[in-house]
């Protein structure tokens, strides 16, 4: 593992502006200019077999409870600008462009509600035109209150999501989108969701076009937080299936407020709940504590990236500075693929 600091990099705004300085050139020139160039680059790259890449930026963004805090909450938690913060940090993905964008639940406050989705719409839709693929699974804010109407809200924006699990290969890596609210699901969704999880996963053994899997799911198998518990179902349904396989990497989920990273028989956990929702305080000691290897690493908002690099996933958290200025790469850590 390693830890460091990087360059600071400064929140940029995504709006361009076009300014025409003298009135000899018309705006309808310069649309014309602009589609012949167009077609010339495409000519050009459909006859030397060259793909047209809106982006070069080669990693998977992974964020996590970006939910606006709900009233309750707030009684108890501090609030330090939360949906300010979960503006900034989507606006920072929209600048990178990564190759696809993973949400792991808890995505807005109650699921139901209408409302609550009209600030995540505008920022899906503007990393959706640029080009960049975004995937989602469900948290239990999704199922709160009125869950039919919740999942339904929630699918209508996600389609390709399917409620006993799915997945996504992204530069021969698999990610894994597994639905950890079990008591939404019927007993046999349940069978049918292990089942498929199972098959994936011994398929990907002998799949050379898979070199590595990146497991996920809302609640946390591990973590220290005060207000959620380590969830023992996902550790007996998810973590074990895990643990067998040689392609299975890095597992990440959220629902705890925080970041925490765990090694459990030799594999890497990621809890990385700071896409906005209220910091749960954590056990740093005690019975209930386990061993958090980023014990001096707990930003307030993060989100993270993943890249495969050769044989290795090299992963990066991003968290926002204090003063909300812009973007630290505090936390760093690569996986050997074996």
């Amino acid at each position: 593992m390693q830890v460091k600091l990087k360059t600071q990099r400064l929140v940029r705004s995504c709006c361009w502006h076009g300014n025409f300085l003298s009135g000899k050139i018309t705006e309808r020139f310069f649309l014309i200019l602009a589609f012949m160039s167009t077609q010339v680059l495409n000519t050009k790259a459909q006859q030397t077999g060259i793909p047209i890449e809106k982006s070069t930026n080669r990693e998977i963004a992974f964020v996590s409870d970006t939910q606006t805090p709900i009233w309750i909450e707030s009684v108890f938690l501090r609030n330090n600008h939360n949906a300010r913060a979960t503006g900034i940090i989507f606006n920072e993905i929209i600048r990178e462009e990564p190759q696809a964008l993973f949400i792991l639940g808890d995505v807005v406050s109650l699921g139901y509600s209408n409302r609550k989705w009209n600030a995540v719409d505008e920022y899906l839709s503007t990393v959706r035109d640029k080009g960049t693929p975004v995937y989602a699974l469900l948290g239990n804010h999704e199922l709160m209150g009125r869950p039919k109407r919740g999942e339904a809200n929630f699918q209508q924006r996600f389609p390709e999501h399917q409620r006993t699990g799915y997945m996504e290969i992204i530069d021969s890596v698999a990610v894994i989108m597994l639905n950890s609210n079990f008591s939404s699901l019927s007993k046999a969704e349940i069978e049918t969701q292990q089942q498929w999880l199972t098959s994936t996963l011994s398929s990907f053994e002998s799949n050379a076009g898979v070199k590595a899997v990146i497991m996920s799911c809302h609640h946390s198998p591990y973590t220290n937080s005060k207000l959620v518990n380590s969830n023992v179902l996902v550790q007996e349904q998810f973590v074990k299936e895990f643990l067998k396989y040689n392609k299975c990497r890095l597992f990440i989920s959220g629902h705890c407020h925080a970041f925490e990273y765990f090694k459990m028989e030799g594999k890497d956990f990621l809890v990385i709940g700071g896409g906005g929702g209220l910091q749960h305080p954590l056990y740093h000691t005690g019975e209930k504590y386990i061993e958090d290897l980023s014990e001096q690493y707990k930003p307030l908002f993060h989100y993270i990236t993943v890249r495969r690099d050769d044989n290795e996933l090299h992963v990066f958290s991003h968290n926002l500075k204090d003063d909300f200025s812009g973007f630290d790469q505090g936390f760093d850590l690569k996986i050997p693929l074996k």
